[in-house]
């Protein structure tokens, strides 16, 4: 959720300011940008998915 709000706010104003202001680090939220759900968070989607197609 805090790297959600830094993304939408990155443009104006600092990422490192929020990320200090929210205590997480810079590389932290670089890292999610790249990759924002985790494999877990993928799977539990794509099951969920499954089930309401059915």
């Amino acid at each position: 959720m805090k790297y959600a709000f830094i993304a939408l706010h990155r443009l104006r104003f600092s990422v490192r300011t929020m990320c200090r202001l929210l205590h997480v680090h810079p590389s932290g939220f670089y890292a999610w940008l790249k990759n924002p759900s985790s494999k877990r968070a993928s799977e539990d989607k794509r099951q969920t998915d499954l089930l309401f197609q059915a």
